[in-house]
């Protein structure tokens, strides 16, 4: 049994458990300990430091309050505010579930206006050039939603507004480059912070592989969809963009996935022919294609996504 590991309530949590009980991510948590001192508050026996229900209630509230659009400082002078025994939730409050199946967190009402204020800030500092505004509003909101919501409801909408902006004054792809480089960066580390398969007995030992289809160059899509898995604690592979068919045939006899998906943005790469030539692997690989590229009818066996929560309802259900 490993730190992370709660033995009971009393005992505690590692930060790997809280990690995947409330959807954010270890790196997120262990910021916030150090800038705002929302941390473990008690010790193992054998010395790790350990959240108790009070710290993981905190922790809750903090992710609340920054989906409200608070400021991160804001939002945990008020967490660290909350008494160490639960009070009840206000009267007509509504409950909503974390993206990763843990805890429940009261939703205020007006979550819209708020969202659409984060959407107009992000796409204003992408515009301005601010990597480090950014960043900021893209790891925050990871951080508070995970993300296939950050995705469908904050990156997609900024990155229509900044591309209707070059619509309007021919220029600005700096912007959309800034934009999509700086969630491409905090999407390759949630990707990377998945404990070994060998920890987790509740997921299969075969990993999914990822990449863009031959010649496809963008791959941001292929890194949304290995971070949102690995919220879920699965182990990814990203081949990445211009991958060769040959090259994907190769790496799933190598690995034996469970599923490969394949992306491809433009009908330049989108010829569906080459997947019926993709390898049988044994037990059977589920190939997933996304991506509006695609022509023509897919293969026998495979199946097409036009979306990032289906594409991780897909893949996921290859794992039950």
């Amino acid at each position: 049994m490993d730190e992370d590991t709660p033995v009971s309530e009393d005992a505690g949590f590692g930060i790997g458990a809280v990690s995947r009980r409330l959807g954010i991510p270890a790196p997120t948590l262990r910021t916030w300990n150090l800038r705002y001192g929302l941390g473990p508050s008690r010790r193992s026996p054998g010395g790790h430091r350990r959240y108790g229900a009070a710290d993981v209630r905190r922790l809750a509230e903090m992710k609340r309050l920054i989906a409200t659009g608070l400021v991160p400082a804001e939002a945990a002078r008020l967490a660290l505010a909350l008494p160490d025994t639960p009070a009840a939730p206000p009267s007509g409050a509504r409950t909503t579930p974390v993206p990763s199946g843990g805890l429940r967190t009261p939703q205020p009402p007006g979550g819209r206006p708020a969202r659409l204020q984060v959407v107009a800030a992000l796409a204003r500092a992408a515009i301005m050039l601010d990597g480090r505004a950014v960043a900021a509003l893209v790891e925050e909101t990871l951080a508070a939603q995970g993300v296939v919501w950050t995705w469908e409801h904050l990156f997609l909408p900024a990155l229509d507004a900044v591309c209707r902006g070059q619509d309007a004054t021919g220029s600005g792809i700096d912007a959309e480059h800034l934009l999509s480089g700086h969630l491409q960066a905090a999407l390759h580390r949630l990707a990377g912070d998945v404990p070994p398969q060998s920890d987790r007995p509740d997921r299969p030992d075969r990993p999914v592989v990822l990449a863009c289809a031959e010649e496809e160059q963008h791959s941001l899509p292929v890194h949304a969809l290995a971070a949102a898995l690995a919220e879920r604690g699965v182990q990814t592979r990203v081949l990445g963009a211009r991958t060769p068919y040959a090259a994907l045939a190769h790496a799933m006899r190598r690995l034996g996935p469970a599923a490969v998906f394949v992306w491809s943005q433009r009908a330049e790469t989108g010829d569906t022919a080459p997947l019926a030539a993709l390898p049988e692997v044994r037990p059977a690989c589920r190939i997933v294609i996304g991506g509006r590229g695609w022509q023509g009818r897919a293969p026998a066996g495979v199946v097409r996504v036009s979306t990032l929560p289906d594409a991780v309802a897909c893949v996921m259900s290859t794992l039950i």
